[in-house]
């Protein structure tokens, strides 16, 4: 299969492939989804194929307006609605309990399911046109770097998949924040752009967000997010040290460092948003060239710094 790379404006083309059983990835406003339509199993199959990911992990569905999360939910709780009024579309994953109807392939055998509103253009689109939902977890390898642009699509899933939008790079940079609200008191099983902080005042409610956790929800794996070169997590102190003794290195840092021959230096942002619009695309890059290792700063250990603390510890090399 040559995977064909589509322009914003050839939607009736991606749709067309979404509804003859095929995958298409597309962007978001926070990574490249692998798209499929979540009413064909058979086509929902294709995407645990392609990605080599594990049958029990769960997708997350992706719709196009709040007036369709009835069909696919089993309930909605008045925390649902609130949620969506202040933040969908947009970078927040709400779980649910499914509908009996829904397939368990979609949920990975759970009781629940994941929902969100993506605010893409694009992804609007192509699912209002499809006129169902799709299913859409990150379009890359199984446990590999998430994608930004449609040429990291390409550097692991060419070949594997009918076709890729060409929508640019994503906006945001790192997955959706989800959010459990099954629970008595919601709770965050992965952080993204939509903190605890920016809920708590829509529910009226202290918000509970956990970092280690045994949840089947994407994204909750050791080992993930992880880049083709090892990546260690260091502070700046532990990489000084280190770059003293080891050769053709890159090193991640937004501190001051002396420069060395030795090492590849990619400066990143201070300012988080920007920091997590570009950490992917970093690594992408620092991917394509000769090192044989990164070091990557330790980021502030923040709360507002948490979803980009996830990805590095689960991206770096124990």
């Amino acid at each position: 299969m040559k995977t064909k790379i589509l322009k914003s404006s050839q939607i009736d083309e991606a749709v067309s492939f979404l509804r003859n059983g095929e995958l298409v990835a597309l962007p978001t406003e926070t990574v490249y989804g692998l798209a499929a339509d979540a009413t064909n199993e058979e086509a929902v199959s294709k995407i645990f194929s392609a990605k080599g990911r594990p049958s029990d992990h769960p997708l997350i569905v992706h719709l196009d307006s709040f007036a369709k999360v009835i069909d696919w939910v089993e309930e909605i709780p008045d925390s649902a609605k609130k949620l969506a009024d202040s933040f969908w579309p947009g970078p927040l994953t709400l779980i649910f309990r499914r509908k009996k109807t829904v397939s368990y392939l979609i949920t990975g055998g759970l009781e629940t399911i994941a929902l969100r509103i993506p605010k893409h253009p694009i992804a609007l689109r192509v699912i209002e046109k499809l006129g169902t939902a799709v299913a859409a977890p990150s379009a890359n390898a199984h446990k590999r770097t998430s994608p930004t642009k449609p040429e990291h699509v390409l550097k692991t899933l060419s070949g594997k998949i009918a076709a890729i939008i060409d929508g640019g790079g994503c906006s945001i940079g790192l997955e959706s924040t989800i959010i459990d609200i099954t629970r008595t008191t919601p709770i965050i099983l992965r952080p993204g752009a939509i903190t605890a902080l920016m809920i708590e005042p829509v529910l009226n409610i202290e918000i509970q967000e956990q970092l280690e956790h045994q949840e089947k929800v994407p994204g909750n794996m050791q080992a993930h997010y992880q880049p083709e070169k090892p990546l260690f997590l260091l502070s700046i102190e532990e990489i000084k040290r280190r770059i003293k003794q080891e050769n053709n290195v890159a090193i991640m840092h937004y501190s001051d460092i002396t420069r060395r021959k030795n090492a590849t230096h990619y400066k990143m942002p201070k300012d988080k948003t920007e920091y997590a619009r570009v950490l992917y695309e970093t690594l992408y890059s620092i991917d394509s060239t000769h090192v044989d290792k990164i070091f990557v700063e330790k980021p502030p250990f923040r709360n507002e710094w948490l979803d980009i603390n996830d990805r590095l510890h689960k991206a770096s090399s124990k």
